[in-house]
């Protein structure tokens, strides 16, 4: 077996051509397992070895072979993007007619942009490249500033970074607390890429058994860390405030035509009040009723009707959290086109207490790129809000009569983990309102789940999640879920809210414990390349 392995990674370091890339697309596809809903991680002790065997046989190329790696690297990226991510092209079918042409470029456009940081992390990793065990630390550390410029540039989208690897089990996601996800990313990585060491020549790598056995150490450190963590750290229950979270499965057509108006406020009011058990009495058991996002197909603030019904709903004490789409102030008679993605508090009265507005908006979802330019060549988002949404100017906390103060976060705002931090007033709480029902019955929704979840982790705060279709989620500050709505079920959620939990290193430090890991191994790779072998 030793023998048959050993053979297997000289294939690898020797493929060219097609055989290379189709060896790099399947270890990246492979890898894509590794995320929710599947939770396969171990199988990345197999494919990212197989990454640095690549980069092993990128030598032989020119230029050090980094163009050679970076080539490597974006087929292993696109191969990772593609069945991570195809879940997008439901979106494109919500409205056919219009968007289905489209359904090609999504699917495999996004994935080749993402697959660019991949080969840069590939390329980078070259370039500090060596002999020997500590090209684990390379690719490592390249592949995590690779990954947090991924999470930034073009407003960033770093969804399935390779940190949520280990993030399953519980126990194991709550090293997040330290080192936030790109910290995790960093680890990940130098873990289970450790094994390709096993296979170095002799003279090359004399102690081959120290990576995967520091490795394995790391692991066992992580989970007995974890494991501490959570015995001593038990759910703790805010007095007197009652959730109460409605899951209205509506399709995504139904949810945006006015004409439907009557029949989606209808259904809210009905399954807000529905009770769920012999001593329940509806609505009238919560304090909190939490509505998901954009959950009207018009401007609620317009429309004192459905204030009225709103007011008529809750009883004296119970506050409304719902999103909303909220209109620009705007003279009286002009006409509205454009519009802010919102999250309205609503007291028993039918008062709008506050609001806050989204900050981090979805690109081709919610607002196009050189937007002025694509509207006139026929290019619409998939909003079709002709100018795309408007740009909340603050994150801020939510006060609230009877609960403590939250963060608002709408959709895809939860997977921003540096965007989670805000000064002043630690909040008590976040909030997660998103409609994921644009993506049917596919693997984003879980994954989305599970990217908002580690926030609690990382922050110490317990989140709230209210979605359309799934999945809604009540979460404790160490990222334990204490009650859910599964996908595509219609229903409510009752739940006590969760208290926080003093901040944790990472809530006080940020980024910093994940960037002296890099800086670190940065040296040590540097300063190895420097020192003459004998």
């Amino acid at each position: 077996m030793p023998k048959l392995l050993s053979r297997a990674a000289s294939s690898v370091i020797l493929a060219w051509g097609w055989k290379r890339a189709a060896i790099a697309v399947l270890a990246g596809a492979l890898s894509s397992l590794a995320m929710e809903p599947f939770n396969a991680w171990p199988i990345l002790f197999i494919t990212f070895p197989v990454a640095v065997w690549l980069i092993d046989g990128a030598g032989a190329g020119k230029r050090r072979g980094v163009p050679a790696a970076m080539m490597a690297g974006w087929w292993f990226g696109f191969g990772y993007f593609v069945p991570g991510l195809y879940w997008i092209g439901y979106a494109f079918l919500v409205d056919a007619d219009t968007f289905a042409w489209l359904l090609p470029f999504a699917i495999c456009g996004l994935p080749a942009y993402l697959a660019l940081f991949t080969a840069l992390s590939f390329g980078l990793a070259r370039l500090l490249w060596d002999r020997g065990a500590l090209r684990i630390l390379s690719l490592a550390g390249a592949l995590t500033i690779a990954e947090w410029l991924r999470g930034h540039i073009l407003t960033g989208f770093p969804w399935n970074a390779f940190g949520y690897a280990l993030t399953e089990p519980l126990a194991l996601a709550q090293t997040l607390s330290l080192i936030g996800i790109w910290g995790m990313t960093f680890i990940a990585v130098a873990v289970v890429a450790s094994p390709a060491v096993l296979f170095d020549d002799i003279a090359d790598t004399r102690r081959r058994w120290v990576a995967p056995t520091a490795a394995l150490g790391v692991l066992i450190a992580m989970a007995v860390f974890g494991i501490i963590r959570l015995q001593l750290t038990p759910t703790r229950l805010v007095e007197n405030v009652r959730l109460r979270i409605m899951q209205p499965n509506l399709q995504q057509d139904q949810r945006f035509n006015y004409a439907a108006k009557a029949e989606v406020m209808q259904k809210y009011l009905t399954l807000s009040d529905r009770s769920t058990g012999p001593n329940a009495t509806g609505v009238r058991d919560a304090s909190l009723l939490i509505w998901p996002e954009s959950a009207f197909p018009f401007f609620l603030a317009r429309e004192p009707d459905a204030l009225a019904q709103i007011a008529e709903l809750l009883p004296k004490g119970t506050i409304l959290l719902t999103g909303a789409v909220r209109p620009p102030e705007m003279p009286p008679g002009r006409r509205i086109t454009r519009a802010y993605n919102s999250i309205y508090s609503i007291d028993h009265d039918g008062t709008l207490l506050s609001v806050y507005d989204k900050l981090h908006l979805v690109p081709f979802g919610e607002y196009l790129p050189y937007q002025d330019m694509m509207e006139k060549i026929g290019f619409v988002q998939l909003t079709k809000v002709q100018g795309g949404f408007l740009t909340g100017t603050t994150r801020h906390n939510m006060e609230l009569p009877n609960a403590p103060p939250l963060l608002p976060l709408i959709c895809y705002e939860a997977i921003f983990p540096d965007e989670i931090n805000i000064r002043g007033t630690r909040p008590g709480w976040m909030l997660n309102l998103t409609n994921d029902g644009w993506f049917g019955n596919s693997t984003g929704p879980y994954q989305h789940l599970q990217q908002a979840r580690m926030r609690a982790v990382e922050q110490g705060l317990p989140l709230v999640r209210a979605a359309n279709t799934g999945i809604s989620a009540v979460i404790d500050p160490v990222g334990r879920i204490v009650g859910r709505l599964g996908l595509g079920v219609e229903g409510v959620l009752d739940a006590t809210l969760p208290a926080k939990i003093p901040p944790t290193i990472y809530a006080r430090v940020g980024e910093l414990p994940a960037a002296v890991l890099v800086a670190l191994s940065m040296m040590l790779v540097l300063l190895r390349r420097r020192t003459p072998t004998r």
